[in-house]
């Protein structure tokens, strides 16, 4: 079912996802144990890069160390990673957070490596996001974020994702105060 995801695929079915540089050699999988680490770090580090590494965010959440292990335990979840020789690029996922409506997952831990950035890479990642979520009968996608990510943000909206006034569900984020939700389409 899981399966390499081209972005000729992610331009014909998510509005606003645009090809761009050609990303040889890389390769968007599913998390294993010995990817925890280095995504733990990628994650952290761009936090930090950001000005973003704030108390009651992903920064010091405990399973950020352990996400092979949250996302096997959790049905309806996926986590992928993204690798270039052997070497970690980034990573996101989908996850039923706790206090969903029915139906919606939230798009969780994308974040990339400085050198990972502006190739198209993100989007790639995000597209895969979404075809799982949608392959695993979720109808939304909401998702959590700080303004001190703008381009991710506007990397959300051009995929679709539209601003809430509220958070939804209980992700123990409440460093994060920019929420979006994105319906998908049937």
């Amino acid at each position: 079912m899981l399966r390499s995801f081209e972005m000729t695929e992610a331009s014909s079915i998510f509005p606003g996802f645009r090809k761009s540089v050609p990303m040889h050699n890389i390769t968007i999988r599913p998390i294993q144990p010995a990817d925890n680490a280095a995504i733990a770090n990628i994650i952290r580090r761009a936090l930090e890069e950001f000005g973003a590494n704030h108390p009651n965010t992903v920064y010091f959440d405990e399973t950020t160390d352990h996400l092979f292990e949250l996302f096997q335990s959790t049905p309806a979840s996926a986590y992928f990673v993204a690798e270039k020789e052997g070497v970690i690029l980034g990573g996101g996922g989908i996850f039923p957070t706790d206090g969903l409506p029915g139906g919606t997952c939230e798009l969780v831990k994308m974040y990339l490596s400085p050198n990972a950035r502006g190739m198209g890479l993100g989007r790639q990642m995000i597209g895969q996001c979404l075809q799982v979520a949608k392959e695993n009968g979720f109808v939304s996608v909401y998702l959590e974020t700080m303004p001190e990510l703008k381009k991710a943000m506007s990397v959300y909206e051009k995929f679709g994702f539209t601003y809430l006034t509220a958070p939804m569900g209980n992700s123990g984020h409440c460093g994060c105060d920019i929420w979006m939700i994105k319906h998908l389409s049937v």
